[in-house]
């Protein structure tokens, strides 16, 4: 595939604009932009070019004029939406047609609405739970999904309760990579509704739908303010609990539902949350229990009102991402961390990336885990042990922004125990599109990045042009800091510019 590029000439003479930076606005083309925000959709190949700086005090304005701009995109682009929403009581339903490349005949009928009522508002501001069905037969087990969202999962909110298209074989399941593609595009169009509150959404299920909610919450954590499987239990390897740190995971299983070891598995989630719960106070809070006297079939209705207390973090201090391919996809990204290139193209070894944050300063842990199987049961591989090493290549992007970072500041970043960057990071108006189209989540259109190379053991802030050890020199001209003041021998590290180029003196 062709990459696209989408680029906007606005560094033109800069060094002579730079004087009245603090006071200029920010130029923004809306044509470019939505060219590239529909590409993006369209899951081209694509990238955009925009170099432009943004002064830290227009950071928001400009976020807003980014964000309507995507919304208007998103709005206007030409595939099937959410019905309009109503309450739930009306049963109002809608489907969507899944890409034959990922699933054949593959049309997914969905009911969508509120199910606060009598008091509900069409203009208010709602938690949004995604329920997933268990496997018996579809029409009956959807059927049984709008009853208990209406009866027993009683949190008010609004409910997406989808049926599975095609009731056989790997197709009967909720995270393989059709189900990814719905669930993407629901959180795009759920994130530009007016109804629905981005930091309070949840992904839920029973059995075969716990499985799904299960994979699915390590998978998307990011988009997520909890999850809550039920009468499950997924061998950790297929949802590493270090994922699901900053946001609430419940798992209730009968002790007597032994099928697939459910039992056993929700056992070794429970002692996995502890551990980590203990090692990091306050990430991993989980609600997991083995309920003595009850087989396959638990009590639903704690579930949702225990997920509903608590709302996102869409910018922790503290994110374990262990990449990992679900059903052969890996995500680009995950809270604030996106791959360039990966840390391992090992089929057999995973890459896992640690970052702190302490103020400016990003402590960040890249390693490599491998697996081995301790236990199996029917044919399943139930319990496993993790070696780690460190990563000693791969390539990422780290992305800021100005609420967590004082980006008036320099910001350090360390790498495996050793310091690889502390400079100045300038927010760029390149940067922001590019994370507005990569996570369509209206928390984390961020203004700068810093680019970490783990070989090189270096970082770079994405809007350098070059870096130069001794001289800003770049090209002959005038040279200017990024408050617009001439500076004829830079003695600093810092950020510069000279003849447009942004110039990182190390």
């Amino acid at each position: 595939m062709t990459l696209k590029k989408f680029a906007v000439c606005s560094m033109i003479a800069f060094a002579g604009i730079l004087p009245s930076l603090a006071q200029s606005d920010v130029v923004i083309n809306e044509d470019i932009i939505t060219g590239y925000f529909n590409a993006s959709i369209a899951d081209d190949e694509v990238s955009f070019d925009d170099a432009s700086l943004i002064p830290i005090a227009e950071i928001p304005s400009v976020r807003e004029k980014i964000w309507n701009i995507w919304k208007s995109a998103v709005e206007n682009y030409d595939e099937e939406k959410l019905i309009p929403l109503d309450i739930l009581e009306n049963r109002k339903s809608g489907s969507w047609e899944l890409p034959s490349s990922l699933e054949p005949n593959a049309t997914m009928p969905y009911y969508y609405g509120c199910n606060e009522y009598p008091s509900y508002n069409a203009d208010s501001i709602y938690p949004l739970f995604l329920y997933m069905h268990g496997s018996g037969d579809k029409a009956q087990e959807w059927e049984t999904g709008i009853g208990l969202s209406l009866r027993r999962f009683y949190s008010p909110g609004i409910y997406f309760v989808p049926q599975i298209p095609n009731a056989y074989g790997e197709y009967y399941r909720w995270a393989i990579q059709s189900k990814q593609w719905a669930w993407e595009k629901l959180l795009r169009l759920a994130f530009v509704s007016k109804n629905v509150d981005p930091n309070k959404i949840y992904f839920f299920g029973i059995s075969e739908g716990a499985y799904g909610s299960q994979r699915l919450a390590s998978f998307y954590a990011d988009y997520l303010a909890g999850a809550g499987p039920m009468a499950g239990g997924e061998p950790l390897k297929n949802a590493p609990m270090e994922n699901v740190a900053n946001i609430a995971f419940s798992l209730r299983t009968g002790a007597l539902d032994d099928g697939f070891g459910r039992n056993i598995l929700t056992q070794k989630a429970l002692e996995v949350a502890d551990a980590l719960e203990k090692e990091h106070p306050g990430y991993y809070k989980h609600n997991i229990e083995v309920i003595e006297g009850y087989g396959h079939s638990i009590d639903y209705k704690p579930t949702t009102p225990w997920l509903a207390k608590f709302t996102r973090d869409p910018h922790p201090d503290y994110v374990y991402w262990e990449n990992y391919a679900m059903y052969g996809r890996y995500r680009e990204a995950f809270y604030n961390i996106r791959v360039i290139a990966n840390a391992t193209t090992s089929s057999s070894a995973r890459a896992c990336y640690e970052l702190k944050r302490d103020g400016n300063t990003i402590d960040l842990n890249a390693k490599i885990v491998n697996y081995s199987t301790s236990y199996t049961q029917g044919g399943i591989d139930m319990y496993f042990n993790k070696k780690y090493s460190k990563a000693s290549k791969g390539k990422l992007r780290i992305y800021l922004n100005e609420d967590e970072y004082d980006l008036s500041q320099p910001v350090k970043v360390i790498l495996n125990g050793t310091e690889i960057f502390n400079g100045m990071v300038s927010p760029t108006l390149g940067t922001m599109v590019e994370s507005c189209a990569l996570f369509y989540d209206p928390e984390r259109l961020f203004p700068a990045a810093i680019d970490v190379d783990i070989a090189a053991k270096s970082a770079v802030p994405t809007s350098i042009d070059c870096v130069k050890e001794k001289s800003v020199e770049c090209n002959d001209g005038a040279v200017y800091d990024l408050t617009g003041r001439r500076v004829v021998e830079p003695a600093t590290q810092g950020v510069y510019i000279s003849n447009g180029k942004k110039i990182m003196l190390k």
